[in-house]
């Protein structure tokens, strides 16, 4: 059976990859749209962000109880952050289409099942009845 630290690791590594993905396209595909998509941008301020995403994704795996409060915690600031200030202020700027909502959608939706996941990791809880 996987652990939840195991499966909160596996979806914040692809809540990560899907966002990597998307930002390279928007930096190049729709450069100069909004300031926020520029390929100066990405590599100054994206590569370190996804960077200590990974990392920390890598490090929930063990179940190291330090790193699932940490992911937990990051998890929540960033549904926070995307809900309050990504949708709100940078989404509109960046003219979006099926693509950049696709994204924006996917990637906060894997953020909070991740933060379940690691909620019941930490909380000892199961969904199995014992």
């Amino acid at each position: 059976m996987l652990r939840y630290s195991t499966q909160a690791s596996w979806v914040l590594i692809a809540a990560f990859t899907l966002s990597l993905l998307y930002e390279p396209y928007r930096s190049t595909a729709k450069a100069g749209t909004s300031r926020y998509d520029s390929m100066r941008g990405f590599l100054i301020q994206g590569l370190p962000f996804y960077a200590i995403g990974f990392a920390l994704a890598v490090l929930v795996r063990p179940g190291w109880r330090w790193a699932a409060w940490l992911a937990l915690t990051a998890g929540v600031v960033l549904i926070i952050v995307s809900i309050f200030y990504y949708s709100s202020a940078v989404l509109p700027q960046r003219k979006p289409g099926l693509i950049d909502w696709f994204e924006d959608k996917i990637s906060t939706g894997l953020l909070f099942v991740a933060v379940a996941l690691l909620l019941y990791d930490l909380t000892g809880k199961t969904l199995i009845p014992r």
